[in-house]
């Protein structure tokens, strides 16, 4: 159980990034390792690592699930339920002003300028996070290997669950053939069929219906906000709930307001049915996280201190930065496109890699205000 101290301290640091984290889960990871590995030293890059590897293998928003196992970490039942509210909220706040003004107003304010400076930064920010995550993580050449074939998958598109997945079976059986120990049976689980009984169908446009599909929804999805936006394209437009061109905005929310993107649902459930809606259907989808961290937390020490699944876990660390290296990659392919873009992703990286100890949230500042000028030259 954590002290009041700690408490503070998570509520600080997580209300701040849920402020503050703009960008997409790769994005988040990078604020979070700045803030917790180098700024307070709560704990080792190793570690943090493995937290980044053992989220990425359960459904749901994972630098969600990351700052709560953070929080799990550091201060027990009530260091999770904090961490993860304290992130969580102000992005659903902020999501549900939005949506009041949209189904008042019937459009979104003018975000472009600024999300144009934004997008540039951010790569720095993944880049300068990610690197000495890389080092610590690339062990051994079959290591290094494994993390080249992950990276060059995640590019070419291959979900990033199998590549999680496929990288920790091979490096378990390629230890197992080396230690002599490779047993007759492994039982195998999967996490993506829990709660299937959650697509009951009903009739009516209820909360409950809502909170149903968006409970199911939080507990098989993985992948960014691109498959949540399949998801919720087949649960909601499909069904005639929600137009494409509400899912089409209420995804824009999330990708331009802070914290995690699953935030959209705040602003579709109130298109559905207000307050209410919102609130169910944001519960819904973040309430399986919590539940996933707090399972995973012994799972996690049992295969760092099993000789065997240790590998498993080191390469799942390994393809889990590829990936988001790929994530970087792929922002920067389709953000950078002209010279002004060029020039805020130049001075975003000067700046994180040449000024170590300087704030992320500076830095997103900085490229939204040089974006805004730069669209107006």
């Amino acid at each position: 159980m954590g002290t009041n101290t700690e408490l503070k301290e998570l509520t600080k640091l997580f209300l701040k990034l849920g402020f503050i984290a703009f960008g997409g889960p790769a994005a988040h990871i990078a604020m979070m390792q700045d803030e917790v590995v180098t700024k307070r030293q709560w704990m080792s890059e190793q570690h943090f690592l493995d937290l980044i590897g053992a989220t990425n293998l359960i459904p749901g928003p994972n630098s969600t699930e990351l700052a709560i196992h953070i929080g799990y970490d550091r201060a027990g039942w009530r260091g999770l339920l904090v961490a993860g509210l304290c992130f969580i909220l102000p992005a659903v706040f902020i999501t549900g002003v939005f949506a009041w003004l949209y189904k008042t107003y019937g459009q979104l304010p003018q975000v472009q300028p600024f999300l144009y400076g934004i997008k540039p930064a951010i790569i720095a920010i993944i880049l300068a996070a990610v690197y000495p995550l890389a080092r610590k993580s690339l062990k051994t050449i079959t290591l290094a290997i494994i993390g080249f074939v992950a990276l060059v998958l995640a590019i070419v598109g291959v979900s990033e669950i199998y590549v999680m997945f496929g990288a920790g079976l091979v490096a378990l059986l390629l230890a197992a053939i080396r230690s002599n120990r490779l047993k007759s049976k492994f039982h195998s689980f999967s996490i993506v069929a829990v709660m299937q009984m959650a697509g009951t169908t009903i009739q009516a446009v209820s909360n409950t219906k809502l909170f149903l599909i968006f409970l199911k929804i939080g507990s098989v999805l993985y992948g960014s906000g691109y498959v949540l936006f399949a998801f919720l394209d087949t649960e909601l437009v499909s069904t005639g709930l929600l137009t494409r061109q509400q899912l089409i905005d209420a995804i824009a929310v999330g990708q331009f307001t802070p914290g995690p993107v699953f935030s959209s649902v705040t602003f579709i459930g109130y298109q559905i049915n207000g307050w209410s809606g919102a609130a169910v259907s944001t519960i819904g989808i973040f309430l399986p996280s919590f539940v996933f961290v707090a399972l995973l937390k012994p799972l996690v020490r049992f295969m760092r201190n099993s000789t065997l699944f240790e590998h498993f876990l080191d390469a799942v660390n390994v393809a889990s930065v590829a990936v988001i290296v790929a994530v970087a990659f792929e922002m920067g392919r389709e953000t950078i496109t002209d010279w002004r873009t060029i020039v805020i992703a130049l001075a975003s990286i000067i700046l994180t890699f040449g000024f170590r100890k300087v704030n992320s949230a500076l830095v997103v500042i900085g490229g939204a205000l040089l974006g805004y000028l730069l669209w107006l030259v």
